[in-house]
């Protein structure tokens, strides 16, 4: 029996190796010269730029384990505890670091020095996290509200939304505090900073992400016996099933659909699809990158927050591109849509200048080239009602199966919870293969 993934981002790749282990063989499709999907690099001279900044905490551990399958866990490094510089113009630099005390007691003591906040702030964020602690993320009930409205109605105010809550949710969620989902801030919340002790701790890819995605699956699928074809153009998957790729089908015993849903929609047939079709209404949401290379370094940190700014995160990129003299910071903007279709020279008037408000050591640095990466739809919109539009893993036709990170995995739209949507995907896709063989 063999079994086609549709798109190699890293669901598809989750879906493909995780079938090849268990002896089923896999052809995966892919229509750009790469894997990695939405997790790629590039080369811009001397540098290799990824599309954008991605990261991931210790418990994401589904994500991890693709990394130990593509032997490639080495390449990346994780901090031995939770430790966020944030930084304020014309102010030293706050710091959210847990302490070393058990779990929910963890990020206390940082919460209470957290200077951004006024000591009632603080005080009354204790009281919220309390409160966001006891909900139960798959409550349907949440998925109607915004997390800024429950934050607000208990004591909120918009400077804390932002200088507090803002500065996970919005990043893990590519959506304002105002605008995000709460089911889905609860589930961040809970399982990041109220779950284990060590669960928040941020870990970073030492390497591009070519090198630590995209290249390793290439290499870990054809070790196992699969088949990768790049460049290949899927044009519709039919309920037999079969996959059509340029103009030719190719018969499949099951078939793994791990692509944005808007193509997911275009590729399928009627008879899977869903009645009501709700997955439109995901819509997308923009992430953009601001790259600022200067001639010298102005951040002493892997990675600083920033609060009262345009600037949401900004990332020391100079090792990992490969930079050999100055310094290579990338500032990531979630929730992009006021930036999403500026000018690059707009871009640079703004968030150069806003770099120096934040970094005193850049005031004296030259800056050798500023450029842009934009992903127009990066997520899809984690907001009030998005969880009731994802669809699960199966679809009405036998055979057909659905990966990606929009689908309902009980995850944000993130790197775990691709590898999550790919995992499902591949046992669902077993369990068929079992009955087909028993008939």
């Amino acid at each position: 029996m063999s079994v086609v993934v549709v798109g190699g981002g890293l669901a598809g790749i989750s879906a493909a190796i995780a079938l090849q282990e268990s002896g089923v063989p896999v052809t995966l499709l892919e229509s750009r010269p790469w894997l990695g999907g939405a997790t790629h690099s590039f080369g811009r001279g001397e540098l290799s730029v990824d599309n954008g900044q991605h990261v991931f905490l210790r418990c994401c551990t589904a994500y991890q384990g693709l990394l130990h399958r593509l032997r490639a866990d080495h390449l990346v490094d994780v901090q031995d505890r939770f430790d966020v510089p944030v930084l304020r113009a014309g102010a030293p630099p706050a710091r959210l670091r847990r302490s070393g005390l058990p779990s929910p007691l963890h990020l206390l003591p940082a919460l209470a020095g957290y200077a951004p906040l006024s000591a009632a702030d603080r005080l009354r964020a204790v009281r919220a996290a309390l409160g966001l602690a006891r909900l139960d993320p798959a409550d349907p009930v949440l998925d109607q509200v915004s997390a800024g409205a429950w934050l607000a109605q208990r004591g909120q105010r918009p400077w804390a939304r932002e200088a507090l809550w803002g500065l996970f949710l919005t990043s893990a969620l590519n959506a304002e505090v105002d605008d995000a989902a709460l089911g889905l801030s609860a589930m961040v919340c809970r399982r990041a900073l109220f779950g284990r002790a060590d669960a928040a701790d941020i870990g970073l890819p030492l390497v591009p992400l070519e090198e630590l995605h995209g290249g390793p699956a290439l290499r870990r699928i054809a070790e196992m016996g699969g088949t990768v074809r790049l460049k290949a153009r899927v044009e519709a998957v039919t309920a037999d099933p079969k996959v059509v790729v340029d103009g030719m089908p190719i018969a499949a015993d099951a078939v793994v659909i791990a692509v944005p849903h808007e193509a997911a929609v275009r590729l399928l047939p009627a008879e899977a699809l869903p009645d009501p079709l709700r997955w439109p209404e995901l819509d997308a949401s923009p992430i953009v990158n601001v790259h600022v290379v200067y001639d010298r370094r102005v951040l002493d940190a892997p990675f600083a927050a920033a609060v009262g700014s345009p600037v949401q995160w900004v990332f020391d990129r100079t090792a990992v591109s490969g930079l050999r003299g100055g310094q290579y910071l990338a500032v990531s903007l979630s929730a992009a849509d006021p930036w999403i279709d500026m000018p690059t020279a707009e871009l640079r008037s703004r968030f150069v200048p806003e770099l120096r408000r934040l970094l005193p050591a850049a005031w004296g640095a030259q800056v050798r080239e500023v450029f842009v990466t934009r992903e127009r739809r990066a997520t899809f919109r984690q907001r009030p009602g998005s969880a009731a539009a994802r669809p699960g893993a199966a679809t009405r036709a036998p055979g057909l199966y659905l990966a990606g990170a929009w689908t309902d995995t009980g995850w944000p739209d993130t790197m775990e919870g691709a590898v999550r949507s790919g995992l499902t995907a591949a046992r669902l896709v077993r369990r068929h293969l079992e009955k087909v063989k028993d008939r």
